[in-house]
């Protein structure tokens, strides 16, 4: 079973900075893309941050230059540094991951329990 660990949200005010980490525990043998989405309330979720297993990386319009993730392949974590905090970024953040289970033959999307951030101005 492929289980996915948020940890790192919290309340901050405008300006401000928070790192967001993910890190996936079971039986893995392989990762690809991982990723950070979020789901303000009254709206649909939407990417926030991807990073494939080489390191590409791909950003929201709205979050560029601003936040920067990164990822451990062998501490199969995930992480998002978030800087110059907006109010408009306060929303619930979850991890995603790509993730071939040792029992499996193809890969499988997981998602984390969530983590909430709130900005305040």
């Amino acid at each position: 079973q492929v289980q996915l660990v948020e940890s790192g949200g919290g309340l901050v005010q405008a300006g401000g900075s928070l790192r967001l980490s993910c890190a996936a525990s079971g039986s893995i043998l392989s990762m690809k893309d991982m990723g950070w989405y979020r789901q303000a309330p009254g709206k649909q979720r939407e990417a926030v941050a991807i990073i494939t297993s080489g390191g590409r990386t791909k950003y929201a319009d709205s979050v560029k230059d601003r936040f920067t993730i990164s990822r451990d392949n062998a501490k199969k974590s995930v992480y998002l540094q978030m800087n110059s905090l907006k109010p408009e970024d306060t929303a619930v953040y979850y991890c995603n991951a790509e993730a071939l289970p040792n029992s499996a033959r193809t890969y499988y999307a997981y998602w984390g329990q969530g983590t909430q951030v709130t900005v305040s101005s």
